[in-house]
């Protein structure tokens, strides 16, 4: 079946083509929460760098197949902040930098909450009265941040799911404002964030290896929504996470530390090139998520495979990084 999502901005439906599509259902065509032998080969950190470095690192033997592959990637010559000349492999491509200040445009309210991506995004709640829940469908929260110290935190909490596929901007940018009070990796898996192994595999991105940022934003210029979890996952041909934390533009890049103050909109961190996903943990009662991106996750009109897949619409709205996506709620 396709797989369609909205575009924020101007509304339309889209069908997406599926990077790698038949091979990722091939492979995840076994029964739920059965992990066959070529699932295992294919999710491991050996096979993902190979994967990774015949896909992204090898230059291109010509500046014909050069502009066709930006062409296909969708690469805006007029936001990258190199020359076309620059990009000789697929890697620069897909970890290129854009003027994210001029064609990125943020809402500067502290009542804002923005996107880290440019992403399709679900939002739900762990709440089993709410009307966006989603139970146990794409993680459980126990296992995706593991530390008892904040699990407790997020119970009942909103989330928001954000996907970015191979053709986007791979660098994450700070969703709120707020002091860094906790940074931890949990090792796991690279398994494809493909909606068809999304469907097939139980909560997958509890799963794969990931990055947990802890943000208080209860602070001196902060967002004012209590302390938030801004989680990395890996996916498919994507090795690392690289920490990138950038106060204005890409300079001066440091890592992330304990302590640290976190300006929302800033960059943050970049995936390495391919598939890859960002969640964000809110505490209940804290915010409300922008009315256009709730409608869109019950869209009817939509053929989304995760409605399929969970038997309720769960439908992606495609978003720009830095776009407002919720705001902080009024008490």
């Amino acid at each position: 079946m396709n797989h369609q999502y909205v575009r924020l901005c101007d509304n339309r439906i889209m069908t997406e083509k599926l990077f790698a599509d038949t091979i990722i259902r091939f492979l995840y065509s076994e029964e739920r929460e059965t992990e066959n032998f070529f699932i295992k080969a294919f999710s491991g950190k050996i096979f993902n760098d190979l994967l990774g470095f015949l896909n992204f690192d090898i230059p291109f033997i010509s500046s014909l197949l050069n502009k066709d592959f930006l062409e296909k990637n969708g690469l805006n010559s007029d936001e990258a902040v190199h020359s076309i000349d620059f990009y000789n492999t697929p890697r620069k491509i897909f970890e290129r930098q854009i003027r994210y200040w001029k064609f990125r445009p943020m809402c500067e309210s502290m009542d804002a909450i923005v996107s880290p991506a440019d992403s399709k995004i679900i939002t739900g709640s762990l709440l089993e009265t709410h009307l966006l829940y989603i139970k146990n469908k794409f993680f459980k929260l126990d296992e995706l941040i593991e530390k008892t110290e904040y699990i407790e935190k997020f119970f009942d909490g909103d989330f928001a799911i954000f996907r970015l596929t191979p053709d986007k901007y791979h660098y994450n940018h700070v969703p709120v404002s707020g002091r860094v009070i906790d940074f931890y990796e949990i090792d796991g898996r690279y398994y494809s964030c493909n909606p068809a192994a999304v469907s097939k595999i139980i909560i997958p991105y509890s799963k794969n290896r990931r990055i947990v940022t802890i943000i208080d934003t209860d602070v001196e210029n902060g967002s004012q929504i209590g302390i938030i979890a801004f989680i990395e996952i890996v996916a498919l041909m994507i090795g690392d996470i690289e920490q990138y934390y950038c106060e204005q533009y890409y300079d001066n890049p440091s890592q992330i530390e304990i302590g640290m103050h976190l300006t929302k909109g800033s960059v943050k961190s970049r995936f390495r090139p391919g598939s890859s996903t960002d969640i964000i943990l809110f505490q209940k009662n804290k915010i409300n998520f922008c009315e256009k991106i709730i409608e869109n996750n019950s869209n009817r009109m939509v053929e989304s495979r995760y409605s399929k897949a969970f038997n309720q619409n769960l439908v992606e709205t495609e978003i720009n990084v830095r776009t407002t996506i919720a705001f902080r709620k009024k008490i």
